[in-house]
């Protein structure tokens, strides 16, 4: 990083302090937006029961919960902030590029339920590639259609689980907090600012509860435990355009525990599938229907992948998850750590960014270490994937049924 006052280590608290009274701003600013909480519909479970008794033949009508914000009054409080304050070029553009993508959070959300609301996304999730589209396809080529799973778990049994995991946590850091909650206003299991929301009607495969929990508590929660102990509070909530990378590193988890299986690796294809016939101008029974007939998704796996398309007038966030394991994958091929992904919510684009602030200990390492790194197999996964690997590479077969 060029020039700015980050250089003096001995005197960087004080030499920050303006910057860090932002970067508190910030976080506070997008905390009270909540874009994850505010694109997830609260009736979700009526919703199918209302698609089910009509032979999934009439389009399901998804609610949002209203906006507990003033939109302009938090776009005051944000374009308040002297950003042209800050010395450090790095931290400037940083704030600068944050600000721009929580404007664009505020506007999706007025935009909620109308045809405008699919642009807001595309602006803050990007579209799909001809590259990535290929790779959905190939994977869902690849990979034989599964049935449905028969055996599965309820929401309170996987709070339990999930609380086991948190103990596990704790007992190697005892000050780690303690965040599950089974909420009846949400359709789909989600962190949001180190909570751990499970729906009330949930019903997770038994096969998915483990790489689930390395997913969310081991992925989302310590990244986000890990930001909290840092200066820069917004490697809590998440540096601009974090949520690729970090979907990516979630699933590598999975995958390194042993937990990619062929139905999680088909839904995360169709997923980029559901997106681009969304993006083609495909509305939710088209988008359902081609999921079930042509791809041989189960029922309900169709209907929620479906949803989590169309929801608000179209969402393309579901291709990231594919595109982010994807670019981690290109990564390790590469050579390059990915240490310094834990220190907080960050992109991969971030690194150099993170690691300078790291060597200047104006940031501190990592707090806790995700678990998944150190479960029996999982070094040797990773040792694999430094080899170069394709997100085909990751179908290993029918390793369930």
């Amino acid at each position: 990083m060029a020039g700015g006052y980050l250089g003096d280590v001995t005197s960087a608290n004080q030499q920050l302090a303006p910057a860090l009274e932002i970067d508190a701003r910030l976080t506070e600013i997008e905390r009270s937006v909540d874009l994850l909480l505010n694109i997830t519909p609260v009736n979700a479970a009526e919703a199918w029961a209302d698609f089910e008794r009509s032979d999934f033949g009439t389009a399901p009508t998804l609610r949002l919960r209203p906006l507990e914000f003033e939109p302009d009054l938090v776009r005051r409080d944000l374009y308040g902030l002297e950003i042209e304050n800050v010395d450090d070029p790095a931290l400037h553009t940083l704030f600068r590029v944050k600000r721009d993508e929580i404007a664009r959070q505020i506007t999706a959300l007025e935009d909620r339920d109308t045809s405008r609301f699919m642009y807001g996304s595309l602006q803050l999730y990007g579209g799909v590639a001809q590259p990535l589209a290929s790779a959905a396809e190939e994977l869902l080529e690849t990979i034989p259609a599964q049935g449905p799973s028969t055996s599965s778990v309820t929401a309170g049994a996987f709070a339990e689980a999930a609380r086991e995991e948190f103990d596990r946590y704790r007992a190697v850091y005892p000050d780690f907090p303690v965040n599950v909650e089974v909420r009846e206003d949400i359709s789909e299991l989600m962190v949001s600012f180190g909570r751990l929301l499970i729906p009330e009607t949930a019903s997770i495969r038994t096969d998915r509860v483990e790489p689930l929990l390395h997913h969310e508590v081991g992925t989302h929660v310590v990244t986000y435990q890990n930001g909290a102990k840092q200066p820069l509070k917004l490697l809590t909530i998440g540096l601009p355009g974090y949520d690729e990378t970090q979907e990516g590193l979630a699933v590598l988890a999975e995958y390194l525990t042993g937990g990619l299986d062929p139905r999680r690796l088909r839904v995360l294809a169709a997923r980029v599938v559901a997106v681009g016939k969304l993006l083609d101008g495909a509305e939710f029974l088209d988008i359902f229907e081609s999921l079930r007939t042509e791809h041989k998704i189960p029922t309900r796996t169709a209907w929620s992948i479906a949803i989590r398309v169309v929801v608000g007038g179209g969402s393309v966030k579901d291709a990231i998850y594919l595109r982010g394991i994807t670019r981690i994958l290109e990564t390790l091929a590469e050579g390059s750590s990915l240490d310094v992904l834990f220190v907080g919510k960050l992109a991969l684009d971030h690194i150099p960014l993170i690691q300078d602030l790291l060597d200047r200990e104006v940031l501190v390492a990592p707090w806790i270490r995700p678990r998944w790194l150190d479960v029996p197999g999982a070094q040797e996964r990773l040792e694999g994937l430094r080899a170069g690997a394709t997100i085909t590479d990751l179908y290993e077969g029918a390793v369930s049924s």
